[in-house]
């Protein structure tokens, strides 16, 4: 994963400059996402993993899959990562170029993860205080995970506080095998 957000990077920066000097951030944002979902299905994976198909078929696959979604622009970026046979990077660079994207909003997305499900007033409270402690908008979204017995975990851009029974246990179990 580490060597993907890697290779993905330099192209989530230029579509992020781009869309940026052309006041197209949202437009990109929309974009890139539709070409995440496409790159993510399976029948498309096997596609981009065919050795009989050319740059330029798969570039075709993409931009008639994406179809009046996408932008001249964009059908030119697609071209660009299937020449680099890179197509299959599309998830990775969507969520590299969302985080640079909340970043020059002042914005970031939080997730709260817990072991049952956080009310309104619970969930106000967590955007509330992370607000105060990042200083940027946030948005939230949450999901349950029973196995984390009770309590919950957030993660927010690199912050990430892990309030969980599990991961308590955890770090229990790790500071008596030391």
């Amino acid at each position: 994963m580490a060597e993907a957000l890697t290779i993905a990077r330099p192209y989530a920066q230029a579509a992020f400059k781009f869309a940026s000097e052309q006041g197209m951030l949202k437009e990109w944002s929309d974009m890139l996402g539709l070409l995440a979902v496409i790159a993510d299905d399976d029948a498309i994976q096997d596609v981009i993993d065919s050795p009989h198909m050319t740059e330029q078929q798969l570039a075709d696959v993409f931009i008639s899959v994406g179809g009046e979604y996408l932008n001249e622009k964009c059908a030119n970026f697609i071209r660009v990562l299937a020449a680099n046979r890179r197509l299959a990077l599309l998830p990775e660079i969507s969520t590299l170029y969302e985080i640079k994207r909340r970043d020059a909003e002042g914005s970031v997305q939080a997730e709260l993860v817990s072991a049952y499900p956080a009310t309104e007033a619970q969930q106000a409270e967590i955007i509330a205080s992370l607000q105060k402690r990042l200083g940027l908008d946030v948005t939230l979204t949450c999901s349950t995970d029973a196995s984390l017995l009770g309590g919950a975990i957030i993660r927010a851009g690199d912050l990430v506080i892990d309030g969980s029974v599990r991961g308590k246990l955890d770090r229990l179990g790790a500071a008596l095998n030391h």
